[in-house]
């Protein structure tokens, strides 16, 4: 026997019982079944060609369902929005932005210069990179950065090169400057690597254009880092011979907005005398500006220290090889010798 024909009606009422039973599940279910959704959405666009061409009686007209919303509910959205947040809190950055929004409480600056001494980082050794000084200042840097603040470096060169002592030795000064430059690139990878070990985010940014190794330093796209929880370290000194990396430090800080310049060394702070040379020295916990530059106190030369007087910029000694010297002085910690504008600048212990 022949099998019966499917009249129209039949076509459209079995169209119409899917859409919905789909549309009550997707009711059933929790918002975040959005696939459920987009079917019922998608089948209720299929059935509306056969609508304008089936002739229905009005009562039956008047049973169809309302059509599905072609935007997600609000309960839906805010679900849709949980769930970036979490895939966001996934990647690193947003992880690091985190701890930093539940930290920030407890710090005083929020944004940093952290001056680290080249020769510091060639240890007792005296020359090149001594791994476990490396190490220290990448755990320390980390703390701070977990604890809220925003942590810029600019490290200097002294471990391998200094163009300063080698003028008049078959170098002209700028010659030797550009070397020393150079060897501040180094440190900065070096640096860099350590703290991509502590997954710590962070960029180099040079003064000097070398794409293939660091970003070249464009002022907007340093702040924008740091702004997302990274680290940024400046690398090549301002990029003119004649300039110190204490120069660039401040001359960085300045242009960053931050806050403070923190330079950690191999001294306590800053003393009234030479302290390789005489046994009768004082710290000093506190000093101006004029101070430093009429004592000729070895703070920082005498430009590093007028750009941080003309921007209102503290300047913060202190000795890196001190247990959490470094993490405490990023989070305003009281440790080492402060040089600030009246001489007086209260921080927490």
């Amino acid at each position: 026997r022949r099998a019966p024909k499917h009249t129209h009606h039949d076509c459209f009422n079995s169209r119409l019982a899917l859409t919905v039973a789909m549309t009550q599940m997707s009711l059933a279910r929790a918002p975040a079944a959005c696939s459920t959704r987009l079917a019922c959405s998608n089948a209720a666009v299929e059935a509306r060609p056969i609508l304008r061409s089936v002739k229905v009686s009005p009562p039956t007209a008047a049973r169809l369902p309302p059509r599905a919303p072609r935007c997600c509910p609000s309960r839906f959205r805010a679900s849709r929005l949980s769930c970036v947040a979490v895939d966001a809190a996934s990647s690193p950055d947003a992880m690091h932005r985190g701890l930093q929004d539940r930290n920030k409480k407890s710090i005083k600056w929020e944004r940093v210069m952290l001056k680290v001494s080249g020769e510091a980082l060639a240890g007792a050794g005296g020359f090149g990179l001594d791994n476990d000084v490396v190490q220290l200042v990448a755990r320390e840097i980390a703390v701070a950065v977990l604890s809220g603040v925003q942590v810029a470096v600019v490290v200097g060169g002294g471990n391998f090169f200094r163009g300063a002592d080698k003028e008049g030795k078959g170098l002209d000064r700028a010659s030797a400057d550009y070397m020393g430059m150079l060897a501040t690139v180094m440190n900065c990878l070096s640096l860099q690597a350590a703290l991509e070990n502590l997954s710590i985010p962070n960029r180099v940014q040079t003064a000097i254009e070398m794409k293939e190794v660091a970003e070249p330093y464009v002022r907007r796209r340093a702040i924008r880092h740091l702004e997302k929880g990274r680290v940024v370290i400046f690398g090549a000194g301002t990029g003119n011979p004649f300039f110190t990396t204490d120069t660039a430090a401040a001359l960085r800080a300045a242009e960053i907005n931050a806050q403070v310049v923190l330079k950690a060394t191999k001294v306590d702070g800053v003393y009234n005398k030479d302290p390789q040379k005489h046994d009768d020295v004082e710290l000093l916990h506190a000093l101006t500006y004029n101070q430093v530059l009429e004592g000729n106190l070895n703070v920082m030369d005498a430009t590093a220290i007028t750009l941080c007087k003309e921007n209102s910029l503290p300047v913060v000694v202190f000795n890196m090889f001190g247990e959490g010297n470094i993490s405490r002085a990023l989070r305003g910690r009281d440790v080492g010798s402060i040089v600030c504008a009246n001489g007086i600048q209260n921080r927490s212990a």
